[in-house]
């Protein structure tokens, strides 16, 4: 019986894997709006470069490239719930509410959220994705424009104008 061998890069995966899964998850939801399908894209894309032969560590360039999987996969996600069901989609709310809060507190938080989620999801996909790496994943404006492949002009534009879209859509101003 011969036996495979596991390549350097199956140890790099894996090390990625740990490291970042949580984030990339956590990317994954806020832009398909559904726990098990973020995780299942996350999984997906995981899977994928593990059975790739591309190498990694290319100077600090394979956490941008695995995000950029990841929002790849999340659009497939989308594109396909579209050409399923034009049903107004499913909108996760956070379970971060602080402990301690009256009920009402909860509920007025939990409301606010939606009402956030609600008119995320109403922004066009790239000024949603900017929004969404920016402000829930913590990237700078370089590492946003490495991950989804534009210019850092592209990233301010689209963030400014994305926040004045929600701004005005949450009736507040800008």
């Amino acid at each position: 019986m011969t036996t495979v061998e596991p390549r350097e890069t199956d140890g790099q995966l894996a090390d990625l894997f740990r490291l970042h899964h949580t984030d990339l998850v956590r990317l994954a939801v806020l832009l398909v709006q559904d726990q098990p399908t973020a995780e299942d894209a996350v999984q997906d894309v995981y899977l994928k470069l593990q059975t790739r032969s591309r190498v990694l560590h290319r100077d600090g360039e394979d956490l941008a490239y695995i995000r950029a999987c990841v929002l790849n996969r999340c659009r497939s996600v989308l594109r396909h719930r579209k050409v399923v069901s034009r049903t107004a989609p499913f909108i996760w709310s956070f379970a971060d509410l602080a402990v301690g809060d009256s009920a009402e507190s909860q509920a007025i938080k939990a409301e606010e959220r939606r009402q956030v989620l609600v008119a995320l999801a109403d922004l066009p996909t790239r000024r949603r994705e900017v929004l969404v790496l920016r402000y829930y994943v913590g990237l700078t404006e370089a590492e946003i424009a490495k991950t989804l492949g534009i210019s850092q002009g592209s990233v301010k534009s689209a963030a400014a104008r994305g926040i004045a879209a929600l701004a005005k859509a949450l009736g507040e101003e800008s």
